[in-house]
C-alpha cells in the first residue's frame, strides 16, 4: 500500500496519508501526488468533494526532515508552492476529518477547507521558530483572520500547541467529536452537506473566497521564498 490512501465514495474522493511509522509526514512525492489528486478532483465533474484525513494515531506531521533533504531543495519549495496553491484554487468542497496531531502545513492548510472534523485527541502545533523556519499555507494571513492576532501569533511565533477544544472555540476546526466517533459523526455531517444544492454550495465558497484570492496566491510566493531564505541559511 502506497503513502496515499485514495478511494471513491459516490460523488467524494478520500485522500488518506499514509505513513504512520512517520505520523503520516509528507515527503516530496506526497506533496506531488496530492496536488495530482486534487487537480484531478477540480476537474472532474462528478466529484463534489475531497476529503482528507490520515491513517493511524497523527493526521499529519508535517514536513518529513529526513527525506525531503534527500531531494533537489529547488523541487521540494516548488512541489510544497504548488501543493498549497492546488488547495488554495480548489473549486469544489474540501473537507478535513482531522483523527489526530495536526502539525505544521497539515495545520496551516486547515482554514482553507471548507469544513473541519476533528477528534479531541488532536492538537494543532505550528513550530515553524522552534525549528528557525517561517509560516506557510498563508496561514501568516489565515491565522490572524480565523483566530485573532494575539492567537495567531502565540501559535506561529511562539509555537503554541493548541488542543482541539480551543481550537474549536476559536474557528479554526467546525465540530470536536470522541475519537471513536469521529469517523460515523463526520461522514454524517459530509451526508448532511451533500444533501444541499452543490452549485449553491460552490458559488458561497467561491464568492466568500474571491476578495482573498489573489493576496493568498502573492502570499504563498512570498512564503516560500522566505522559507527558502532560511532553510538555505542552514546549509
Amino acid at each position: 500500500m502506497g503513502t496515499l490512501i485514495v478511494t471513491r465514495k459516490n460523488d467524494i474522493k478520500v485522500i488518506k496519508f499514509n505513513k504512520p511509522k512517520k505520523k503520516n509526514a509528507i515527503d516530496y512525492y506526497m506533496y506531488m501526488k496530492v496536488k495530482k489528486e486534487l487537480d484531478s478532483a477540480a476537474a472532474d465533474e462528478s466529484i463534489s468533494m475531497v476529503v482528507l484525513s490520515g491513517t493511524g494515531d497523527f493526521y499529519c506531521s508535517g514536513n518529513e526532515l529526513g527525506n525531503n533533504l534527500e531531494i533537489d531543495q529547488e523541487l521540494l519549495f516548488e512541489s510544497v508552492k504548488n501543493f498549497i496553491k492546488a488547495i488554495i484554487l480548489f473549486p469544489k468542497l474540501l473537507v478535513a476529518v482531522v483523527n489526530g496531531p495536526a502539525v505544521g502545513i497539515a495545520a496551516t492548510t486547515l482554514p482553507f477547507c471548507d469544513f473541519v472534523y476533528a477528534s479531541e485527541k488532536a492538537y494543532f502545533y505550528t513550530p515553524f521558530t522552534k525549528l528557525g523556519l517561517v509560516a506557510e499555507a498563508c496561514s501568516t494571513i489565515n491565522f490572524p483572520r480565523v483566530m485573532g492576532d494575539r492567537l495567531a501569533t502565540k501559535m506561529l511565533m511562539l509555537n503554541y500547541k493548541m488542543p482541539a477544544q480551543e481550537a474549536l472555540k476559536c474557528g479554526l476546526v467546525t465540530e470536536v467529536y470522541k475519537r471513536e466517533e469521529l469517523e460515523s459523526k463526520a461522514w454524517e455531517n459530509i451526508e448532511n452537506i451533500l444533501s444541499l444544492p452543490l452549485d449553491s454550495l460552490l458559488t458561497t465558497k467561491k464568492l466568500v473566497r474571491r476578495p482573498l484570492l489573489q493576496q493568498y496566491l502573492e502570499t504563498n510566493e512570498i512564503e516560500m521564498q522566505e522559507v527558502k531564505r532560511l532553510v538555505q541559511s542552514k546549509l
